[in-house]
């Protein structure tokens, strides 16, 4: 196999794990302290709010239409294109004491001002019970992804690589939405999807270098377990630079040209890759060491024996 960034010495990254543990575990009390602290901004598909759809006749200026709007007083509307360049959705917070019909008309006038040929093509309001459900659905789904992911590492792990990975993947997820409530950045639908995606991705380099670690087990059989973790990650680093690398390129195109409606998403997606790289390498492996993961655990020494001797019974 040919690697494009070979690395002919391991790289001691056990020899600092209590340091990057500790400055994880700092990272994830940080991010604790924001959400309890600060909470999360929640968009209007958690909160209700009035939903429109407009239609333009030429391609609709979505820029404008938002500094339009904002100028009326609502700074977290959401204007994203659907369908078509022409059609236009909007997603407006619920206001005091202004209903869904006093909002739209108010909007319509303002774009009208702009654009005379604007027409609503539909409006509907999103009351804070169902944005409540939303809200809550969204948490289930976090929550059952977690476990699917924790229940195929079981399966596939000795317990502690599931656990350490476990650990290393809710070290993401916390991360970023400790971020977005620090930052009150807004949090919908879209941000919920990158984190579910992002567990995925998380769990996947999890999974590759733990796969390397169990086959070093077996193979370097006079090297002591820190060196066999740094060997192992030593030797997917080739892999984890092209495929992080390609991925952000993608993540960062989004975020800079995906326009306002996809930039939380690829933000999310963005904090998870990073963080992501750095959880696989740097909080999951370590806390295989503070777990104290031994040879024993996946060889045992009976079948050690008889793989080191002969037919006749002699030591190899």
């Amino acid at each position: 196999m040919i690697e494009l960034f070979p690395f002919k010495k391991a790289i001691p990254f056990m020899r600092y794990g209590k340091t990057t543990t500790a400055i994880s575990l700092a990272t994830f009390l940080f991010s604790v302290f924001a959400l309890f602290f600060y909470g999360l901004n929640l968009g209007v598909d958690f909160t209700g709010g009035t939903v429109m759809e407009v239609r333009y006749a030429q391609a609709a200026p979505i820029d404008t239409i938002r500094e339009a709007i904002k100028a009326t007083g609502y700074h977290e509307v959401a204007v994203q294109n659907f369908g078509s360049t022409q059609d236009v959705l909007i997603r407006l917070p619920l206001k005091e004491g202004v209903s869904s019909a006093q909002v739209s008309e108010q909007i319509m006038g303002v774009l009208k001002t702009g654009t005379p040929d604007v027409m609503l093509s539909k409006v509907d309001f999103v009351g804070g019970q169902v944005g409540q459900e939303l809200y809550e659905n969204g948490g289930l789904a976090l929550i059952l992804v977690a476990a699917g992911i924790i229940i195929y590492l079981a399966f596939r792990f000795e317990w502690r690589f599931a656990v350490s990975a476990a650990i290393a993947n809710l070290h993401d997820v916390v991360i970023i939405l400790g971020l977005f409530a620090f930052f009150q950045w807004q949090f919908d639908l879209t941000v919920l999807a990158g984190i579910l995606a992002v567990l995925g991705y998380s769990v996947n380099e999890s999974v590759v270098v733990f796969d390397r670690i169990r086959e070093n087990i077996r193979t370097m059989r006079d090297e002591t377990i820190p060196d066999i973790i740094d060997s192992a990650i030593t030797s997917t680093m080739s892999r984890t630079i092209i495929t992080h690398v390609s991925t952000q390129i993608m993540v960062l195109a989004m975020l800079w040209f995906g326009g306002e409606a996809l930039h939380n998403f690829a933000l999310a997606l963005t904090i998870g890759i990073m963080f992501g790289i750095y959880s696989s390498v740097l909080v999951a492996s370590p806390l295989l060491l503070l777990f104290g993961l031994k040879r024993e655990h996946m060889i045992p020494v009976e079948k050690e024996k008889i793989e080191g001797m002969n037919a006749d019974g002699s030591v190899v």
